[in-house]
């Protein structure tokens, strides 16, 4: 899956005033708009053996961030799943149409929250966090845009991706190396 912009999938007025109705999307809309901060923060716990950092970027100059993702070895994973973060920043800055800035995150997801008005996890309609755990690990039913066997598929014909442990586990080289 190629890199989107999260612009792409800003919430409606529903979406932003309903829980209910922002649940109900898809899972890469879901975890792009509202709940991308939770998304990078699980990303981080699941691969929790990496030492991944969480990322965001805002409109230059400013001091709200628009979106969250969590970065590894110049990587950068949110709701397109797993890209190199150049890709990630370039397409969040052509379709802003303004210059962005990377902002190092560095703070606790609760200080993170409350420093950018962005809600804790227990402050949505339902707990999102099996869904982004879902969502890391590949195995969510809701759109597998960015995850699931796509992602598997991606991963493991790209010999970079490989680094990041997402290759098939049932592969020949896997197999070989497991006797």
């Amino acid at each position: 899956m190629t890199a989107k912009a999260a612009g792409t999938f800003r919430r409606t007025q529903i979406e932003r005033s309903d829980q209910r109705v922002a649940w109900e999307r898809t899972d890469q809309v879901f975890f792009v708009a509202g709940v991308c901060h939770v998304l990078a923060w699980v990303c981080r716990g699941f691969y929790a053996d990496r030492s991944i950092e969480i990322a965001a970027v805002r409109f230059a100059g400013e001091r709200q961030v628009f979106h969250v993702y969590a970065v590894w070895d110049g990587w950068a994973f949110d709701h397109s799943g797993w890209h190199p973060e150049p890709q990630l920043l370039a397409v969040n800055t052509e379709f802003e149409g303004h210059p962005l800035e990377r902002v190092k995150i560095a703070v606790s997801l609760a200080e993170f929250c409350e420093e950018h008005h962005s809600r804790m996890p227990n402050q949505y309609w339902r707990d999102p966090l099996p869904r982004a755990r879902e969502y890391v690990s590949g195995t969510s039913h809701r759109g597998r845009s960015a995850s699931g066997a796509r992602l598997l598929a991606e991963a493991s014909a790209s010999p970079d991706l490989t680094r990041l442990g997402l290759t098939d586990p049932n592969d020949e080289h896997h197999r070989r190396h497991r006797r």
